[in-house]
């Protein structure tokens, strides 16, 4: 085995990931405060062709020197949109037949590894706050809540290792019913 270079993982240029067909998954950052989490989140999105970031509250927007720290360049491949309001984000969403999921800790939540993507769908998922979460607003706005399964002591995981998890389990869930 060799470490592959740079130069050989044909990596698709910034022309190239705008005109690739995304994963159906629109991630929505409500009030995250941590300028690392908001680019480690654009990182992944990149790597897993997210459709759409939604920024909302007090969520920073690129450009941020300390959000293109982690990014690197995400910002510039990944679409984007600040708002002000999630429930406003929530509403406009559904009101165009996409399912709407927090990522929280509630009672009657899916947990991820049972929650099922339907193929013809496109779903959106919202990450909270790093201490209050998703608010209870919109919480109950949603289409429903998947909850990752945590074994150990603590209850909670940081929201961009969170946002990692759920959009590789959905990714693959959605390569599976592609066939590929």
């Amino acid at each position: 085995m060799r470490k592959l270079a740079n130069s050989e993982l044909e990596r698709k240029n910034i022309n190239e990931f705008k005109d690739a067909q995304k994963t159906p998954i629109i991630i929505i950052l409500d009030d995250i405060r941590s300028l690392h989490n908001i680019g480690s989140v654009f990182r992944t999105s990149d790597a897993f062709l997210i459709e759409k970031i939604y920024l909302c509250g007090i969520t920073a927007t690129p450009p941020n020197k300390e959000i293109h720290k982690t990014a690197l360049g995400a910002t510039d491949t990944v679409t984007w949109e600040y708002q002000k309001e999630v429930l406003t984000v929530i509403d406009q969403l559904k009101a165009e037949n996409i399912s709407v999921f927090a990522i929280e800790q509630v009672e009657n939540s899916i947990m991820l590894n049972e929650f099922e993507v339907e193929k013809e769908k496109k779903y959106a998922l919202i990450f909270g706050n790093e201490v209050k979460g998703v608010s209870q607003q919109a919480i109950e706005k949603c289409d429903g809540v998947i909850e990752i399964p945590q074994l150990g002591t603590k209850h909670s995981l940081n929201i961009s290792v969170s946002a990692g998890i759920v959009v590789w389990d959905l990714f693959k869930k959605f390569t599976v019913l592609e066939g590929n």
